[in-house]
């Protein structure tokens, strides 16, 4: 365990939030295949997918017409995110009972630091069982816990037991535990990073602390660092109670590709009103603007950023700007577009507190 810090860490997993909120809603749909996400006679996504559907294959991110192909009796539902945010809220205030230390992750799942809880005589895994048992009784959906000293280990702990259990790994079997994880289970590893660490003979945990420091830093660069501490069950993260924005942005695929100038013209305004409905919602995020920008995805799959740089402002960029912007990305280009999105990006509090202080020296 090293010296890091000992820290009594939740990690709360939903099982299949998005479609477990509809079925819970729908009770004729319990038992069945169900998916959350576009249809597939267009260019649907999968939002989520219940475990009925999962034993098909079926997997988020997956295209719909993917996912029908391989469950023809699938059910397809609408996704409504403003429904999901309020269970996601009504969940949290259940996590508040127990601790003020919440880091959401998604509206699915959250770290929970419960180190200083009085709860349960400060016993973490019967605080995340009575947690799970809350969640199902006040709210009809079932959760899965990990708990352990750390954020790596509670979120790897989270899927042991899914859905709807629990898995917990105490100070005293870290080493044991973390030594057999596949390479896999490290957050970060990819399928091309797993198969770079088969190929080096790198299958476990324990595999790859037989190398050195120095070794996994010249075979997986500044990341090798950071392996070499998750290899041992070290994360010395906190978990953070709020995070700092960094950009806002809307974007929308379309069913059908958008030919002409005139009609992406046109969806770019529809965008921009859902863009000033959603900034709307978020105090002083004109004076953190520092640019703005424009995203195009065409059909070939394709895709430009047009971004520029913008002086602090009262305002948001205006409807005329982005449309600017927007024409200088279409330029030189014959494509159909599939994709439009639209944002701002934030200066850190860093950088603005930076800012005010040069400014105060003159």
């Amino acid at each position: 365990m090293s010296d890091q810090p000992l820290r009594k860490i939740i990690h709360v997993d939903m099982d299949c939030f998005y479609a477990a909120v509809e079925v819970r809603d729908r009770p004729d749909l319990k038992g069945k295949p169900v998916v959350v996400g576009g249809r597939p006679d267009g260019r649907g996504v999968i939002a989520t997918a219940s475990y009925e559907a999962r034993k098909f294959g079926v997997r988020s991110a997956m295209s719909s017409a993917t996912a029908l192909r391989l469950c023809p009796d699938l059910i397809f539902v609408g996704s409504n995110f403003g429904k999901y945010r309020s269970e996601s809220q009504a969940i949290r205030e259940i996590f508040e009972r127990f601790t003020k230390k919440i880091e959401p992750l998604s509206l699915d799942e959250a770290y929970l630091d419960v180190t200083a809880s009085e709860e349960f005589g400060n016993n973490a895994t019967n605080i995340a069982r009575e947690i799970r048992r809350l969640i199902f009784a006040e709210r009809g959906l079932t959760a899965s816990a990990g708990i352990a000293p750390n954020k790596f280990l509670a979120k790897v702990a989270s899927e042991w037991e899914k859905p709807n259990g629990q898995f917990t790994v105490t100070p005293d079997r870290v080493e044991d535990f973390v030594s057999k994880l596949p390479v896999g289970a490290i957050l970060g590893v990819g399928k091309v990073t797993e198969k770079k660490m088969h190929k080096l003979g790198l299958k476990t945990c324990g595999d790859i602390r037989k190398l050195t420091r120095a070794e996994l830093e010249q075979a997986f660069g500044s990341w090798g660092h950071r392996l070499y501490d998750l290899s041992r069950g070290v994360d010395y993260r906190e978990v953070k109670t709020s995070r700092e924005r960094k950009s806002l942005s809307v974007e929308r695929t379309y069913s059908e590709s958008l030919e002409a100038f005139e009609k992406s013209g046109k969806a770019i305004e529809k965008l921009f009103l859902e863009f000033k409905q959603r900034a709307g919602k978020h105090e002083g995020l004109a004076e953190k603007t520092k640019s703005y920008f424009v995203k195009i995805k065409f059909d070939d799959f394709t895709q430009i950023t047009r971004e520029r740089q913008r002086e602090p402002s009262s305002e948001l960029p205006s409807l005329e700007e982005f449309l600017d912007v927007f024409e200088q990305g279409w330029a030189g280009h014959t494509q159909k577009v599939r994709l439009l999105g639209l944002g701002v990006r934030l200066q850190s509090k860093s950088s603005a507190k930076r800012s005010t202080s040069q400014l105060n020296l003159f």
